[in-house]
């Protein structure tokens, strides 16, 4: 349980301040955490944009743009 947030938060500052990731390595973190949820059953398997169409129209209606 963390006790001081503020102490955490400054810790993660700087330190992300420090951290220079390059692009193939931020590529395989993003991985990881995208096959961890998968795994977890956070994230659907399939097409994402199924259904896309029919959210858009909707957003358009909302929004008020013909």
């Amino acid at each position: 349980m963390i006790k001081n947030a503020h102490i955490l938060r400054k810790f993660e500052r700087g330190y992300a301040g420090k951290e220079k990731l390059s692009f193939h390595r931020a590529l395989k973190i993003f991985e990881a955490m995208w096959m961890e949820a998968r795994a977890l059953g956070l994230i659907k398997k399939g097409n994402g944009l199924e259904g896309i169409e029919a959210k858009i129209r909707m957003a358009k209606i909302i929004n008020g743009i013909k």
